[in-house]
């Protein structure tokens, strides 16, 4: 049996990847759909909404099955669901039915978006032991870099097809990129090595890091490790996603810059959501999973808290930019963590449970601004509460690096 391209295998996760990261081009269609069916913007609002929602879910109920039946068939599945969502939702706006949009994109969209982000991630961390990190951040990246791709080629078609066209087309390139790519994932062999990577660990060069412990889903879930990885990425997210929610806002308010130079500084902010991906991820190869999270957070903390109080442009934007890239770092470098602590046995399963923490964390971000907005009257003062969440969560960081060692050195007087 010819042994498969691991890189190869990189690129088909970032061809799953790019097409479900999608959905953070989703406000490009909110007005279009607003002026052609005289819906509110919470209508529209709403299939987002739902998507993401059945993200954290699917990506939670579907682990053992990504787990059990591989990558290609999961992938395969995500394809489908994600290409016939996509599709139906064009159909859905010719009815003009609201109902129709939420079940094709929010529910079947949004399964297809979970199973599909959680698909190749255990995948590569099994092909990349020595990369692990690098390997998984550049699958997320893709879902980071995403909307940078499909935000202008949805508003370019729009304007050409129209909206249930835009669809029409956008759904069935999904399909066919996501099917493509799904047809080359595959699990490796039990305990694979790339070769060069074991030439070097038989002449004495390089050293494997062994996992902090083999776990499937139903023992880790009783760890304390399993509630520290959920917080820290529950924190991050809900943060980031609060800065992602007021920045234009945020930047208007504190230092005073046109709506329009605005937009290009959160436009720019994606890209440093998807580079912080692989930066991160791959420097954490280095640094040690633990930490690279110490630094998100303790930095972070600061980052929050001074931010109000900046008035000079540049040096305000490069803040922002340093905080959107923790928070790409932060989604990307997780797998690898998982990995690390709990073995790659039901890696799958076990990050799909803590993805639950996005979910949540999209709930949970919007309205702590918006109760501190109402209370306080200003945006800048939700940044001092958000400080506050970074030196819980850089605490329980520092506890988390604390317990790996109890363990490891446990695991080295058991032998």
């Amino acid at each position: 049996m010819i042994e498969k391209n691991r890189w190869l295998m990189a690129l088909s996760a970032v061809g799953v990847h790019l097409c479900i990261g999608s959905v953070y081009a989703w406000s490009v269609y909110v007005k279009p759909i607003q002026e052609e069916l005289s819906w509110t913007l919470t209508d529209v609002t709403i299939s987002f909404s739902i998507a993401i929602f059945f993200l954290g879910l699917s990506a939670a109920l579907m682990g053992k099955f990504v787990e059990k039946n591989g990558p290609r068939v999961s992938a395969l599945i995500a394809a489908s669901l994600f290409g016939l969502g996509t599709i139906g939702s064009g159909l859905a706006i010719m009815m003009e039915s609201k109902m129709l949009l939420y079940f094709f994109y929010g529910v079947l969209g949004g399964c297809g978006l979970g199973i599909g982000y959680i698909s190749p991630v255990s995948t590569l961390v099994k092909w990349f032991p020595d990369k692990r990190g690098m390997a998984t951040g550049l699958a997320i990246m893709g879902f980071g870099f995403a909307s940078a791709i499909w935000g202008p080629t949805i508003k370019i078609l729009i304007e050409a097809v129209g909206i249930a066209s835009t669809f029409f087309i956008l759904g069935a390139i999904y399909f066919i990129v996501m099917f493509l790519s799904a047809l080359y994932l595959e699990a490796p062999e039990e305990n694979y090595m790339p070769k060069q990577f074991k030439k070097k660990l038989e002449e004495g060069k390089k050293k494997l890091k062994k996992d902090l412990s083999i776990l499937g889903v139903n023992e880790a879930i009783k760890t304390p490790r399993f509630y520290g990885l959920w917080l820290m990425l529950f924190i991050n997210v809900t943060c980031g996603i609060a800065i992602i929610g007021v920045a234009s806002p945020l930047l208007q308010e504190v230092v005073g810059i046109s709506a329009i130079a605005a937009a290009a500084a959160v436009g720019l902010m994606g890209i440093f959501n998807g580079a912080g991906r692989i930066f991160w991820a791959s420097l954490s190869d280095y640094l040690t999973r633990p930490v690279v999270y110490i630094i998100f957070f303790a930095t972070q903390a600061v980052a929050f808290y001074i931010l109000p109080s900046i008035t000079e442009i540049v040096l305000f934007q490069f803040i922002l930019y340093f905080i959107m890239s923790c928070y790409g770092g932060g989604f990307a470098s997780i797998p690898a963590y998982i990995g690390d602590i709990f073995g790659t046995k039901e890696l799958g399963a076990i990050h799909g449970y803590i993805l639950t923490a996005w979910a949540a964390a999209g709930l949970v971000g919007p309205l702590i601004i918006s109760i501190v907005k109402d209370v306080t009257g200003s945006y800048s003062q939700t940044l001092y509460v958000f400080a506050g969440f970074f030196i819980i969560a850089f605490i329980i960081s520092i506890l988390m690096l604390i317990n790996i060692k109890t363990i490891q050195k446990q695991n080295e007087i058991n032998k």
